[in-house]
């Protein structure tokens, strides 16, 4: 008795490895703790093969439509616990699907194999005992045997943004490989015990599951060579774009140095001149001098790479009537990669002064903060005042001077992620803020 209420139940238990294989690759966009996920999800999804097996024992009809609405029901569950297109996760979890629809066409097989001589008219509603446990074996077994490259290479396709129109057909292939499973399953059940048949049915359902896991390697290998190459087209572009910042932030170093350097010759010059009691000879020096002295010279912090480059958008803020607010409180020597720094800085400071010169004068404003929160961090926060127009999919900001996704961001988001530290972008309809932590 107690067997026969257990065998439908344990037929729909493969909902929870089929979920767990689902979460593998996006457990990054979960929009909850793991932990509390966890805490809820499984005993939701336990009670739910308990009810739904039991009602199919009570009405002694077939799992088919229960799962069917499982399935459904788990997909809803899915996708409401992710931060992630809807085509991504749909496309996931239709993927696992498919493969569990191939293991089931096995375990069906096996089923009949085994109750042919017993029930060779085929009455029963779902798998043997020993069929439905074969089936969550076979599951497990999945789950297991794709773990590693469901959290790394299908995690790093998940994750890639540049190919969004793969995800828009994959869930075809999916869909085709679940239809073909379906359309497997004979009309008439004791069709299936003929020797023949059933011989020729495991062959299809192990060719079939073949198939898909060949098809899935080969759309990954693409997709991954793909992206690569997208990837090195965006590499050289933030590169050439880099350098070219780069350059003209030596420039303005460069600058500064120099016109330190003419100050002594200016004060020695000033001195002879004073000397000499010829004060309108030391005012025509002074302005002809004044105009050949950049606005960079400013003191925010002990470290002068930081100096300069602050001081420098400071400067063209100032220019265009831009309220620039800074505090910052940084040593000589940092912990960090000082060019690192500097990179990051000029991005988000090149960011702001760009939104900020597309609104309104009266409502600019830019404010940085950067200081050491340990022997080993730096945090930078900034905000800035900007139009309230924001590009941004999946989390990823679009360019707002050409198309494409933009290099600046995610310049950020490479270096500050490099050695385990992040960044966070957020906005509201006025404002937008920016904390990123660089860790040594």
């Amino acid at each position: 008795m107690m067997i026969e209420i257990l065998r439908p139940i344990f037929e729909m238990l493969v909902v929870i490895p089929g979920m767990l294989l689902a979460y593998l690759p996006v457990h990054s966009y979960l929009n909850q703790d793991p932990r509390n996920l966890f805490a809820w999800l499984s005993p939701l999804l336990i009670g739910i093969s308990v009810v739904g097996g039991s009602l199919s024992y009570a009405l002694h009809i077939s799992t088919a439509w229960i799962i069917f609405t499982v399935i459904l029901l788990s997909m809803f569950i899915y996708i409401k616990t992710l931060c992630v297109s809807m085509w991504k996760s749909g496309s996931v979890f239709l993927a696992i699907v498919a493969v569990f629809a191939c293991i089931n066409s096995l375990s069906r097989a096996f089923n009949a194999s085994m109750i042919a001589e017993t029930l060779p008219t085929g009455n029963e509603m779902w798998f043997c005992f020993g069929a439905g446990l074969l089936y969550n074996l076979l599951c497990w077994i999945c789950v297991g045997a794709v773990w590693y490259p469901a959290t790394h290479a299908a995690r790093d396709l998940i994750e890639d943004d540049n190919l969004p129109v793969t995800w828009k057909i994959f869930w075809v292939l999916p869909l085709v490989f679940i239809g073909l499973n379906l359309f497997m399953i004979p009309k008439y059940r004791e069709t299936l015990y003929t020797h023949r048949v059933l011989q020729g049915y495991i062959i299809i359902s192990l060719i079939l599951l073949a198939l898909l896991g060949l098809f899935y390697a080969m759309l990954l290998i693409i997709a991954n060579s793909l992206n690569r190459n997208t990837k090195l087209q965006q590499e050289n572009q933030f590169l050439a774009m880099q350098q070219s910042r780069y350059d003209n932030l030596k420039s303005a170093i460069e600058e500064t140095k120099h016109a330190r350097h003419d100050l002594r010759h200016h004060f020695t010059r000033l001195f002879a001149m004073a000397e000499d009691g010829d004060l309108e000879k030391m005012k025509t020096y002074i302005l002809a001098a004044q105009e050949s002295v950049p606005d960079l010279d400013m003191h925010f912090s002990d470290n002068r790479a930081v100096d300069s480059i602050i001081g420098h958008y400071c400067t063209l803020a100032r220019r265009e009537g831009i309220p620039f607010l800074s505090k910052i409180d940084l040593p000589d020597r940092l912990p960090v990669d000082e060019v690192d720094l500097c990179l990051v800085l000029s991005n988000l400071l090149e960011n702001a002064l760009e939104a900020s010169l597309r609104i309104d004068a009266g409502k600019r404003q830019i404010i940085i903060e950067t200081y050491m929160h340990s022997e080993h961090l730096v945090l930078i926060h900034i905000e800035n005042a900007f139009d309230g127009n924001i590009k941004e999919k999946d989390g990823v900001f679009k360019s707002s001077k050409r198309k494409g996704n933009g290099v600046g961001i995610q310049s950020v988001r490479r270096i500050a992620e490099k050695n385990g530290g992040g960044s966070s972008f957020e906005y509201n309809d006025v404002t937008f803020t920016v904390n990123v932590m660089l860790r040594d």
